[in-house]
């Protein structure tokens, strides 16, 4: 109901390349919305993706949630991690293959450079799997520290070959 939510909007980011990733990305956005002080307002579509970073593992769904919230940032960085974890993700290499991540991308206007916790996400605006889904849902959004549009940022970003939306 509208007029009901108080918060900040926020943008997570959400893969999965392990098990069966559809549920996967089900049992994560069942896992947020129970949150406390957190509700999904909508969704992006889901798009297959090709890996980044390390590129011998399977391909990963991706897709991107807009939830409102009223747990600060490094809160809602402690509620999410916690999440993965509930949901069973095990410590891993850098950008291996993952059970789930959950990752925030835009928290309102906020700008934070904390060494575990940067917002915008510090590789959002190099990462396809992750500006293809967000610019679906703001692509008009100004990057608050690039200054450039989502829609732009996503229409210039190396990869977009490999994200394919998920019938």
């Amino acid at each position: 109901m509208e007029g009901q939510l108080s918060g900040t909007t926020a943008y997570l980011g959400l893969g999965t390349n392990l098990g069966d990733r559809q549920e996967n990305l089900t049992q994560a956005l069942k896992g947020l919305d129970a949150g406390p002080e957190l509700t999904v307002l909508r969704t992006s579509g889901i798009y297959e993706t090709a890996p980044w970073g390390l590129a011998e593992q399977p391909d990963f769904l991706n897709m991107v949630a807009e939830v409102c919230t009223g747990l600060s940032p490094r809160q809602l960085l402690d509620f999410v991690k916690d999440l993965e974890r509930e949901l069973g993700r095990e410590a891993g290499p850098r950008f291996g293959p993952r059970l789930i991540d959950l990752d925030i991308l835009i928290y309102g206007s906020d700008v934070v450079d904390e060494p575990d916790l940067r917002i915008p996400h510090a590789s959002m605006h190099l990462r396809a799997f992750v500006l293809v889904p967000l610019a679906e849902l703001i692509p008009d959004h100004i990057h608050p520290t690039l200054g450039l549009t989502i829609a732009d940022l996503a229409g210039e970003v190396d990869g977009l070959a490999g994200v394919s939306p998920v019938a």
